[in-house]
């Protein structure tokens, strides 16, 4: 009887193990994956020029900083500009042609301006 019991538990888990690897299989053939590109390799950052920067003064007071202008020599996708080297105040940053006018949500006094750092990518 013990041959006939371990006989049938081989039986079943053999069974069990044939459902479990077929809707498994039945799974992952209902995925589709698009074709995509993978790769190493290197290339140069050039950068942008900046030129052309102006600073626009808060209307109510001066000693604020409301945005800042410049021009970059090529297309950006997106541009944000700070005005203090330790900062974190970013503006963002509109674009009309290369020229791109950054608008504070904070506005950094005249004072404590010390840096432009311009981040750009295309």
């Amino acid at each position: 009887m013990t041959s006939t019991r371990s006989r049938r538990r081989v039986l079943v888990l053999a069974l069990l193990a044939f459902v479990v690897a077929t809707a498994a299989y039945a799974f992952t053939a209902g995925n589709t994956v698009p074709a995509s590109k993978a790769g190493d390799g290197s290339g140069a950052i050039t950068g942008y020029n900046v030129t052309n920067v102006a600073y626009n003064l808060d209307a109510a007071n001066p000693q604020l900083i409301d945005s800042v202008e410049f021009d970059l020599d090529a297309a950006a996708g997106e541009v944000k500009a700070k005005v203090q080297a330790a900062g974190t105040n970013w503006a963002t940053c509109t674009n009309a042609v290369n020229h791109w006018t950054c608008d504070f949500a904070v506005n950094p006094t005249v004072l404590s301006a010390d840096q432009l750092t311009v981040v750009s990518v295309s």
